[in-house]
């Protein structure tokens, strides 16, 4: 497959820099000076695909869109904050988790990540991506944002925080989804 020319429709430089990872070999841009509309959708994937159409119709034309939804779902919290992940943590993830979970002994918890891409013809091709764990007790480790510092994946004993950035390009939810994502692309233009 050759590489995509494609527009992450986002404002976080955190998601252009974690897509640079995934797909090395795309050229990958942001949407910039955008007023995206609310995600208001019920599902991580119905979110992504409001933020790809909204691309969709505001950026250039040749470019692939791509764009993601994701959060985490914790049993505890009956699999919230979930979709709401974003708005439910308000900046304040780690502290708003740990203490929601304090007391609490079931701390299984999954990463969930839903991908999106649209061609320039508005061919939708989909990735979902997800990791299971569970929630520390306390926060470690510097690399990674968001819940990375309380999340620890099955298998491991350090949070993804503690595993880093080159873990993380082969192992998140997002790795997981945009693998996907490739196999759907290579399997869609195979066809």
């Amino acid at each position: 497959m050759a590489p995509l020319s494609a527009t992450v429709c986002s404002e976080n430089p955190h998601k252009l820099a974690e897509f640079r990872e995934l797909f090395g070999d795309w050229d990958l841009e942001l949407l910039e000076g955008a007023e995206f509309p609310p995600e208001d959708g019920d599902t991580y994937l119905e979110n992504a695909r409001i933020k790809a159409r909204f691309g969709r119709a505001v950026g250039p034309a040749d470019r692939w869109m791509l764009a993601d939804d994701s959060g985490i779902e914790v049993a505890a919290l009956d699999g919230g904050p979930g979709v709401l992940t974003a708005r439910w943590a308000e900046g304040r993830h780690v502290e708003k988790l740990l203490g929601a979970l304090d007391g609490v002994d079931d701390r299984r918890a999954q990463y969930v990540c839903e991908l999106v891409a649209l061609s320039p013809a508005g061919e939708e091709i989909d990735g979902t991506g997800v990791l299971r764990g569970g929630i520390a007790l306390a926060a470690a480790g510097a690399e990674g944002f968001g819940f990375d510092p309380v999340f620890v994946p099955i298998g491991e004993t350090r949070t993804v925080a503690e595993l880093g950035e080159a873990w993380k390009a082969g192992h998140s939810h997002r790795a997981l989804a945009a693998r996907a994502l490739r196999d759907a692309l290579t399997g869609g233009r195979s066809s």
